[in-house]
């Protein structure tokens, strides 16, 4: 008779749980796969995030930040998200024209909280990081890296990089050479094609093939050089910086219009710019942190910083991302 009681007890006990857990409400995010992974800001954010709401947080991932878009693009108002995270200043004005997102409803004076380079008033996306493109290569492998896009184009070393169509740092590229070259840029891209190896669907595919020594230099960014100072104690590998300017990448995160989580989003939203989600991006995303305060470890304060920021307007970039991409294709 004991053992029935103690056997009801328990049978109870994990029912009671697992209604409690039936109970609570679930905000889905659809992010990119870095984001995710065991090592990425995820998991630890997802944790965070549930002490403080007492509710699931549940990711939903894919190869990269342009996927994420045309993915929300096809689901429409039947997408099974409540915010998208992993978009950014590349692709807003596209995502706002979509009609599917809701204004974030943060207020001005707590933007200021915000360490970006420039000024951001956008009504709809929030930054939570943001980070400079940059070619990264292992010095004792290339000890005299280029120092332009000139140079580069010229060179003879084999370069990985990311599709502009399914991947945002593809589409940095594509935008930083428009940028530097303007209607210049078919013929650079025919002279990078000569040496460009693969373009990866994702930056995580293509940066997995640099470490497997695949190519010379993969586009990464000014800070991916920080991880193996950190975690692998390896200085070795650099960000080439340019003579011509580098071209800034801020992610972003927006609350889907149709979402019915809309007071849980917009308390993640506002979660997102405290220093419990952003002290998880500098070592987990290997970005800079999109607010003031957050200690870092030395090895970011040993990063090349840029001379000149390259930036196009989101507006402009909206208009003519078919049209640029068409160009770049045709120089395949």
């Amino acid at each position: 008779m004991r053992l029935l009681t103690t056997f009801l007890i328990i049978m109870l006990t994990a029912l009671s749980s697992i209604t409690a857990q039936a109970q609570k409400k679930t905000l889905t995010i659809y992010t990119y796969s870095s984001f995710t992974s065991e090592w990425g800001p995820g998991p630890l954010i997802a944790k965070e995030f549930e002490k403080k709401c007492d509710c699931n947080l549940r990711f939903i991932s894919f190869n990269d930040g342009v996927s994420l878009l045309t993915r929300i693009k096809l689901e429409n108002k039947n997408t099974e998200a409540d915010i998208i995270l992993g978009l950014d200043n590349n692709l807003i004005a596209e995502a706002r024209i979509t009609g599917l997102f809701e204004p974030h409803g943060v207020k001005p004076d707590d933007l200021q909280k915000l360490s970006l380079p420039f000024q951001w008033d956008d009504a709809f996306f929030l930054p939570y990081d943001y980070g400079w493109f940059a070619f990264i290569y292992n010095k004792n492998k290339l000890p005299t890296p280029p120092k332009s896009f000139d140079e580069l184009q010229k060179s003879k070393l084999k370069l990985l990089v990311q599709d502009p169509r399914t991947s945002t740092p593809g589409l940095g590229l594509l935008l930083w050479v428009r940028q530097v070259y303007g209607n210049n840029d078919t013929k650079i891209w025919r002279n990078l094609n000569k040496n460009i190896i693969s373009y990866s669907a994702s930056w995580d595919e293509a940066y997995g093939l640099f470490l497997k020594g695949e190519g010379d230099m993969v586009l990464s960014y000014t800070t991916s050089p920080a991880y193996h100072a950190v975690v692998e104690k390896n200085t070795a590998y650099q960000a080439a910086i340019f003579d011509e300017g580098h071209y800034i990448q801020i992610e972003v995160a927006g609350k889907i219009k149709h979402s019915d989580q809309q007071e849980l989003a917009d308390e993640f939203l506002r979660f997102m710019l405290t220093k419990n989600f952003q002290k998880h991006i500098p070592t987990n995303n290997w970005m800079y942190s999109a607010i003031k305060g957050i200690d870092v470890p030395k090895a970011f304060n040993t990063l090349p910083q840029p001379q000149k920021t390259l930036l196009f307007d989101s507006d402009e970039t909206a208009q003519n991302r078919s049209a640029w991409t068409r160009r770049w294709l045709l120089a395949q």
